[in-house]
């Protein structure tokens, strides 16, 4: 069989399996996963500079500056995510309460 049939193949596969795999994760651990997720994506991004930098393919070449503009969007992606569903949960400072009938200066 045909290599490029054989990637394909993997590849479509795997996307039906990502798919349903993201469809099953409840919404109280999407941060922790997302936090994970963020780490796989540097991981990826420094796999696609290496084989990137060491292809003499201009092909070759091309696909890996795709992958390593898309792994980047999504690694920044995901963190930017993360970062203001952590925000959520950060409490606000509420304005200090003034009495009634104080002066600025603290005197009466």
């Amino acid at each position: 069989m045909n290599d490029a049939v054989v990637w394909l193949t993997i590849f479509v596969l795997s996307v039906f399996v990502g798919i349903e795999v993201i469809a099953k994760v409840s919404s109280t651990l999407h941060t922790p996963l997302m936090s994970g997720a963020n780490a796989i994506h540097g991981i990826i991004l420094l796999g696609a500079i290496l084989v990137t930098g060491t292809t003499d393919n201009a092909l070759a070449l091309v696909i890996g500056l795709v992958a390593i503009v898309l792994a980047a969007v999504n690694m920044v992606g995901g963190f930017v995510v993360t970062d203001r569903m952590l925000q959520m949960f950060v409490r606000r400072k509420r304005p200090a309460r003034t009495e009634p009938g104080a002066t600025e200066g603290g005197a009466r």
